[in-house]
């Protein structure tokens, strides 16, 4: 089917730009905004951040504030992992994830982190297309695809509870937004 091989070389191919290779001069927000739709691996419209979902991280603790009104690589490897984690987790969920990496690494080595496990994650994605599935197999495949991702997501959920437990930040999980 030329449809999914042509989905299994994107899964293959599209990954967001190493940390030497982010911008090193500071962005303002609408060349953020640009920047990322390049990064994130996304295949379809609405998936992006916006400038208001950009200044809702940064009110909500996800994301420091601009330097100015200019954003650095640090935001930027922020903005590209969130780009990806707000498909599956919270804003709450997220920021016990960052908030353990900063305290645990530096943002190059979080961003790296990030890197690594996405390319295992697409590629993993890609490796169970096979371009050779026909139409009567592909609600199979769907179905497939689906329920990996849904057993993904409960084992996400509980291993992020235990780490927001261990690292004494459950308050995070369980804050109720005002």
């Amino acid at each position: 089917m030329e449809e999914l091989a042509e989905l299994k070389r994107q899964l293959m191919e599209a990954r967001p730009v190493g940390w030497d290779s982010l911008p090193d001069i500071p962005l303002y927000m609408d060349q953020v905004v640009g920047y990322l739709a390049r990064q994130a691996a996304v295949f379809g419209d609405g998936d992006g951040l916006t400038s208001a979902m950009i200044n809702n991280y940064i009110k909500d603790g996800l994301l420091e504030r601009a330097n100015g009104k200019k954003y650095g690589q640090e935001h930027l490897a922020y903005l590209t992992a969130i780009s990806a984690l707000k498909q599956v987790m919270s804003v709450r969920e997220m920021k016990v994830l960052t908030t353990v990496g900063r305290e645990m690494r530096a943002p190059e080595r979080q961003y790296e982190y990030f890197c690594k496990y996405l390319d295992q994650a697409m590629s993993d994605a890609a490796h169970r297309l096979d371009e050779n599935t026909t139409d009567h197999d592909l609600p199979k495949l769907v179905l497939d695809l689906a329920m990996r991702s849904y057993a993904n997501m409960l084992a996400c959920h509980q291993a992020l509870a235990i780490l927001a437990q261990r690292t004494g930040h459950e308050d995070l999980l369980n804050k109720k937004k005002k």
